[in-house]
């Protein structure tokens, strides 16, 4: 596997994906899921998704029409808070996203009043996470997340 295309890869399509904010490169499915896809060579992601709130997906990414990695992730924001104004700050988050971590977002990312904090464990092969954002001292966002290679063998 290459690790380090594949590193390279998750930040150009988490730049042009979710993050990236065009919504009218998405495609709504027939589920009422939204689907983002992203090119660039041999590799191919496509991120799915149901939400509204909450929310939950999964992006696959692919070398060469093979899937070889994969995320999965579901979150919830606070009754309280405003949609709107905590996706934002989480789509400036995700846009931070680290090069030795590219799962989400960075440990931490401020926008006051909001601040983003991202924990996880693992490496590219397997991993998982939970993001958060605080408004103040109060929790108004979370989302778990876990993922890692796929398909490496058969086993089904």
């Amino acid at each position: 596997m290459d690790v380090k295309g594949l590193r390279d890869f998750l930040l150009e399509s988490n730049r042009a994906g979710y993050a990236g904010g065009d919504e009218k490169t998405w495609t709504r499915e027939d589920d009422r899921s939204w689907t983002i896809t992203f090119e660039d060579g041999a590799w191919k992601s496509h991120d799915n998704f149901f939400g509204g709130e909450p929310y939950g997906g999964r992006t696959v990414v692919f070398l060469a029409g093979i899937p070889v990695w994969m995320l999965v992730y579901y979150g919830w924001v606070d009754k309280s808070a405003d949609p709107a104004k905590l996706y934002a700050v989480l789509k400036n988050a995700l846009k931070r996203m680290p090069a030795e971590a590219p799962y989400r977002g960075p440990g931490r990312y401020e926008e006051d009043p909001f601040v983003y904090a991202n924990t996880w464990e693992g490496a590219l092969e397997r991993f998982s996470g939970r993001e958060e954002i605080l408004e103040g001292s109060s929790l108004v966002y979370r989302a778990d997340y876990a993922g890692g290679w796929v398909d490496k063998r058969e086993a089904v």
